[in-house]
């Protein structure tokens, strides 16, 4: 049996994109493809074949939609094959639908200055779903492929709209922002990080006005600042970015 199918999972899993795997189950009659045909469906490609036709474009069709709604579970579908369905085969088909979603890092990236476009410019490369927020207005002037920006009146509201197990990183112009950004992804409590630019002296002002709003010793164990890998040294925008990357790169790694 062919089995490319499997170089093509491997491949999507390493760039962390989910799929759907079609499978032939059954056949009856006259069939474009024999039973354990195999094909496999991605957001934007589809790969391999089970036979084209309307058959396999209903079938591109329902896996898109189980990936648009996040289905985990596995079913299968009966299809006859005639001229209802377009095909003129006359035969009987089932295929089986097994979702094979991992899940891409939900970033929000807060500060749109010179760290920020040089870190977004970064995360942008990496298998991830980033947002990116900012209040001033001309600051995404250029802004990657895959980006969704978002100039908010009020950041807070990007916090509150943020998926659970998301990442933010905070990096605005303003440490009072820095400071209610913070308080608030610490409060939610349901991130898997959050990172706060700046040293060691700013991480202890943090702290202790965040003790003053009843931020536990706890949570403000879980803010990583300064923010970025310690080993990766440089204070250029780019030098600052990769540190960052490297780090969130880790966390998720773990994740997976």
């Amino acid at each position: 049996m062919n089995d490319e199918w499997i170089s093509v999972l491997m491949q999507l899993r390493e760039r962390r994109e989910p799929c759907v795997l079609l499978t032939l189950l059954a056949d009856k009659g006259s069939v474009p493809r024999n039973c354990g045909t195999k094909m496999i469906v991605g957001r934007q490609q589809s790969f391999l074949t089970i036979g084209g036709g309307h058959l396999e474009f209903q079938c591109i069709a329902m896996a898109r939609e189980m990936l648009e709604k996040q289905v985990t579970a596995p079913h299968t579908e009966h299809f006859n094959l005639g001229a209802r369905l377009g095909q003129c085969c006359g035969g009987m088909t089932t295929v089986l639908f097994e979702p094979l979603i991992q899940q891409q890092p939900q970033i929000m990236v807060f500060g749109a200055g010179h760290v920020g476009q040089a870190l977004v410019a970064l995360l942008s490369t990496l298998p991830c779903h980033i947002t990116w927020v900012d209040e001033r207005p001309d600051m995404f002037s250029a802004v990657p492929k895959g980006v969704t920006t978002w100039q908010a009146e009020d950041p807070l509201d990007a916090v509150k709209s943020a998926a659970a197990q998301s990442y933010f990183i905070v990096m605005t112009h303003h440490h009072p922002r820095d400071l209610e950004l913070t308080e608030a992804i610490l409060k939610r409590g349901d991130y898997r990080y959050l990172g706060l630019i700046g040293s060691q002296t700013k991480r202890q002002r943090f702290e202790y006005r965040l003790s003053g709003k009843g931020i536990t010793e706890q949570q403000l164990s879980t803010l990583r600042c300064p923010v970025g890998l310690s080993d990766v040294k440089g204070k250029l925008p780019a030098e600052i970015a990769v540190a960052i990357a490297a780090e969130i790169i880790a966390v998720y790694q773990v994740a997976t």
